[in-house]
């Protein structure tokens, strides 16, 4: 009887950035401005390190992987959302709405173990160098990268098959810009707060651990850091892992403010809110965190656009 009344929620409908439409018209001219900055961002971070040899090095490949994972993150969920307000419509399909709080898990599960093997591998650099040297090869980035996405994938089917196997029978109106946990729990036809209570408690197990071992890379780093005698040595030391720690603090910061609280005390507005950083302005600081502070990274940039425009010129020429 549940299953078949599940069936009978063909489609949801999203009511966007805003309840206030022409608000919600300004706030999708905002984000497809950020969406289209921070995609062009990432593009161009992982087009510089891909053309650079000089960056080809295991921290730039971690970038690289970080930024591909950015593009994908912010497009699981602001496409849909500023396509709907566009034309004026705001459904979404139930399958539509499965695979993308399915995809927006996994991803969002893919960064959080992405960013706990990127702090282990600036430990073993500062604080195991010579053994960094040896060990950390290609084949052990490419190990990592792949068991972050794996993990990622996992973490995520147990919150589709936690919330997707509630029976939806009754409204369909989720009162969000895309589909997440628990805006689409509150349109279940039973009590679902047993499901909410397994995912608040699994969301602190595995995110909070991943947290715990970042913390914990960041401790030796630290440590090592302070024996360094010269300060020059010392701040060339921090200023390799600074843009990373910058990350982790925006990125845990937001993430943990809607899904590491009490579920009582959710509100629509602030999970709106909460989930704008997370899902699109993070993703679209990233970049402008690692140009901005990373003199390699500006300095492969002015290389890359010197060529290009140089091209240019003699094309025109």
């Amino acid at each position: 009887n549940q299953m078949v009344n599940q069936s009978t929620i063909a489609q949801f409908i999203l009511k966007g950035f805003s309840d206030i439409p022409i608000v919600n018209a300004v706030c999708t001219g905002i984000f497809l401005i950020i969406y289209t900055f921070g995609i062009l961002g990432n593009i161009s971070v992982i087009t510089v390190i891909i053309k650079d040899g000089h960056l080809h090095t295991p921290m730039y490949f971690f970038l690289k992987n970080l930024s591909f994972l950015d593009v994908c993150y912010v497009s699981v969920t602001m496409p849909k959302a500023i396509v709907n307000t566009i034309l004026g419509s705001e459904e979404i399909s139930f399958l539509e709405c499965v695979v993308q709080l399915y995809l927006f898990f996994t991803l969002a599960g893919t960064e959080c173990f992405l960013l706990t093997a990127m702090a282990y591998d600036r430990c073993m650099a500062i604080y195991r160098p010579l053994l960094y040297e040896i060990t950390t090869n290609r084949k052990l980035c490419w190990e990592l990268v792949s068991t972050s996405w794996i993990c990622g994938a996992f973490y995520a089917i147990f919150h589709a098959i936690n919330t997707f196997s509630l029976p939806f029978c009754g409204p369909n109106v989720i009162d969000h810009f895309f589909c997440d946990i628990p805006t689409v729990m509150r349109l279940s036809c039973v009590d679902y707060h047993a499901n909410e209570e397994w995912s608040f408690i699994y969301s602190s197990c595995i995110i909070l651990g991943a947290f715990v071992l970042t913390i914990i890379s960041y401790i030796c780093i630290i440590s090592t850091i302070i024996k360094i005698q010269h300060v020059q040595g010392r701040w060339k030391a921090f200023s390799t892992c600074s843009c990373h720690l910058t990350t982790i603090f925006l990125f845990y910061g937001t993430g943990s403010s809607m899904y590491l609280r009490p579920t009582s005390d959710y509100s629509p507005i602030q999970g709106r809110l909460a989930a704008m950083f997370y899902s699109v302005i993070t993703p679209t600081l990233n970049p402008v965190i690692y140009c901005l502070r990373n003199k390699e990274i500006k300095v492969s940039l002015k290389k890359v656009f010197i060529k290009y425009r140089e091209k240019n010129e003699k094309r025109l020429s």
